[in-house]
């Protein structure tokens, strides 16, 4: 993706003037690595968890009626773990130190989110994929024991599946 070195440069940037920020991260919806600035966190395991939790978040503020998803804050015993909306297709997930202010977070992520979906949904308007720059990941071998489908007789619960598209909108 062209706008990987400009998605990049603001996560610096955001880094620098939050000093409690001890990771930036990034993603696409879906959970590919846009760009990252994440000492110590391993950045694609990151990205996947961030999509999950996008996606648990997307359901529950729209089975409450809260409107379209725009940030997450999850809070350890260690820090804080803060996501936000990057445009039509893209996350900002922050790791911060306990002692963050969280309302400098917010304005800072809401910022800088606003400012990264701005990077991609260029990058993507001009047809660019939003993908990272780094080569795929192979899938390793396939799993030895199979499972029946969902619904089938020997599942554990017949489930209608749902679409795994989340949907977030701009800060």
């Amino acid at each position: 993706m062209a706008a990987e070195p400009e998605v990049l440069d603001e996560l610096h940037r955001l880094r620098a003037r939050v000093p409690q920020l001890t990771g930036a991260l990034a993603a696409s919806a879906d959970g590919l690595v846009l760009a990252h600035d994440t000492p110590g966190v391993e950045p694609d395991g990151l990205a996947a968890l961030t999509a999950a939790a996008l996606g648990v978040a997307v359901r529950l503020s729209d089975a409450t009626g809260q409107g379209d998803f725009r940030e997450l804050l999850v809070r350890g015993v260690h820090g804080y773990v803060a996501t936000y909306a990057a445009g039509g297709s893209a996350v900002l997930t922050l790791l911060a130190q306990d002692r963050v202010n969280v309302g400098r977070l917010h304005l800072e992520g809401r910022r800088s989110g606003t400012r990264i979906g701005e990077l991609v949904d260029a990058a993507t308007a001009r047809g660019e994929p939003v993908t990272s720059a780094r080569a795929p990941v192979k899938p390793g071998p396939a799993p030895s024991r199979t499972r029946p489908a969902r619904g089938a007789p020997g599942s554990r619960a017949a489930a209608t599946p749902t679409p795994n598209t989340p949907r977030t909108s701009e800060s």
